[in-house]
């Protein structure tokens, strides 16, 4: 039967056979962006399934091919649950070991649009092939999109080009299969050799290539990890790897059966691995962060981290809930589209979305503004608004606070302000600043709670665990209340934890708490915060390389080390 005839019942289902490349999100293809979004059903190893699960529709259900060791059953989540075992062996009182060819057919026999995920490329994966023979003969239509090799990525990502201006021959071995023979073409090869192996087998790996010809004194690199921010490379030679690992305290290890790359060759550019590691050298590499907001207000900054090689940890310290009495939220909303106001002014992206949700209550949308100027403290907030459809007409010049709002607002004019009242809302924990100047301009001033904000429930045990023992790298505190609530909700971060401050309130606020400050944001923009502590991790690896000492993370220093007052 041809892939394109379809027995009745699979009118609708479909395979598409997606590279997940080696680890890092950022590699998917457009494509497989687009598979994904559309997908009823992903099937594939956690591994993978945490790579592309950020981009599948909501309510997706998830088939992990990894086995449960205690019963060999593969453990799904969501729904349906498309492993239940079979007849013959719920009769036998066994759980059936399903392979990922059943859960794929299975899942496509219900009409399902299935991603079945693969490491890296499907082309290079050792079972896809047979997968997709599956489906063709049960007429099951597929696709394949194609990802990035992980042979390929790692090395990019671990700053090794595969090749040089001379066009070296270029070998590719997986040491798990490979036959006496294939190490002996390699070997009498002077070309470069990617080698897919495991950690305690590297050494194995570099033997069998001495034996066949290689020099030991031939260029290697090994990386675990790669493409994600655990990457770790260590460069040596066939000789030596085995020593280097050992003096790394890599082997021996529990975790020897992890994956690595190891690339091998003269003209493999390792010796200029220094020059070309970009990914390893970003100024946050592997810094686990502390980001104590909201988990809507982190999003944007998170990412920034990333950017930087950071893995940010979002804790929620504050709630939002809405007020205890919306009559003064209702009637101010209604005033807006009476006239009753000049101005309406937002310092928060939580009062956008306050005002927002009572919009979309009434049935009202951007147009209600019409008429009426709009101020913004803030770029988040800003944006906010024209998420919503408007522009605002005042943003602060200068500081992005309430005083530098009041720097910029105009006094009232009787002549040209038909209107002398103003709309503020805002949190019920609010300080008094932007009202006091708005009233001594002229203005009276509506100002009314639109949300409160309350102490967010303390984290999971593990991270109040990390918090307290330095298993952080950095905290990024964005104003005095992030500081008060994480210290309440979670205690004092370790005294090795880099602290990094909004302002000179926040950082007053830190120190009171018996916290010292080391980095400061040249002004109050959580992405500006987030440049400085990029920058301090900059200075602080040139400083170990230029004093010649390993480059390590705050979170590695020696327990109880004292650490240095340093602001930025």
């Amino acid at each position: 039967m041809s892939p394109t005839t379809l027995p009745a019942g699979l009118e609708h289902g479909h395979v598409t056979f997606l590279g997940a490349g080696p680890g890092d999100p950022g590699l998917l293809t457009l494509r497989a962006v687009e598979a994904l979004a559309n997908a009823d059903v992903l099937v594939g190893e956690h591994e993978v399934l945490d790579v592309v699960r950020t981009h599948a529709r909501a309510g997706v259900a998830e088939l992990n091919t990894d086995t449960d060791p205690s019963t060999g059953a593969y453990p799904g989540a969501g729904t349906p649950q498309l492993t239940v075992v079979d007849g013959e062996s719920t009769a036998a009182g066994v759980p059936a070991l399903r392979d990922a060819a059943h859960l794929v057919m299975e899942a496509a026999r219900g009409g399902k649009r299935v991603v079945r995920a693969v490491s890296g490329d499907p082309g290079l994966d050792a079972y896809a092939a047979g997968e997709m023979l599956a489906c063709a003969a049960e007429g099951v239509p597929f696709e394949v999109v194609p990802g990035v090799a992980t042979a390929v990525g790692v090395p990019a990502y671990a700053g090794v080009p595969l090749r040089d201006a001379q066009g070296a021959d270029v070998r590719f071995v997986d040491a798990r299969t490979a036959s006496d023979r294939c190490w002996t073409e390699v070997g009498a090869s002077d070309g470069t050799v990617v080698v897919s192996t495991t950690l305690d087998s590297v050494a194995a790996a570099a033997g069998e290539l001495v034996a066949a010809g290689r020099k030991p004194d031939t260029p290697m690199t090994v990386t675990v990890a790669g493409t994600t921010t655990r990457q770790r490379t260590w460069t040596a030679t066939l000789g030596s790897i085995a020593q280097t690992l050992k003096q790394a305290k890599v082997l021996p290890s529990p975790e020897g059966g992890r994956a690595v790359i190891a690339v091998v060759g003269e003209r493999s550019a390792a010796a200029q691995r220094d020059q070309l590691s970009w990914f390893e050298n970003k100024p946050l590499f592997g810094w686990k962060v502390l980001v104590p907001r909201t988990k809507e207000q982190a999003a944007s900054l998170s990412d920034q981290l990333r950017s930087y090689g950071a893995v940010p940890h979002e804790v929620p310290t504050i709630a939002v809930e809405p007020p205890r009495t919306p009559q003064q939220m209702e009637r101010a909303v209604k005033g807006l589209v009476t006239g009753r106001y000049e101005w309406i002014a937002f310092t928060s992206v939580n009062a956008v979305r306050a005002v927002r949700e009572k919009f979309e209550e009434y049935g009202l949308d951007a147009r209600a503004f019409a008429g009426i100027k709009v101020a913004a403290v803030g770029e988040q907030t800003a944006k906010a608004l024209v998420d919503f459809g408007v522009k605002p007409d005042l943003v602060p010049s200068g500081e992005q606070s309430a005083a530098g709002l009041l720097e910029d607002w105009p006094p009232y004019d009787p002549v040209f302000d038909p209107i002398d009242r103003v709309f503020l809302p805002r949190a019920d924990i609010a300080t008094e600043t932007l009202v006091a100047g708005l009233i001594e301009l002229g203005w009276e001033v509506d100002d009314v709670t639109a949300y409160r904000t309350v102490r967010a429930s303390p984290p999971p045990a593990e991270t109040r665990e990390a918090i307290k023992g330095g298993g952080f790298d950095a905290v990024l505190f964005t104003s005095s209340s992030t500081v008060r609530n994480l210290v309440g909700i979670a205690g004092k971060p370790h005294n090795v934890t880099v602290i990094a401050c909004i302002g000179p309130a926040t950082a007053k606020t830190a120190e009171e708490h018996g916290l010292r400050v080391d980095v400061m944001a040249p002004e109050p923009s959580v992405h500006k915060l987030a440049e400085a502590l990029a920058d301090f991790g900059l200075k602080r690896r040139a400083a170990a390389l230029a004093a010649g000492d390993p480059v390590t993370r705050p979170s590695e220093r020696r327990p109880g080390a004292r650490r240095r007052r340093s602001t930025t």
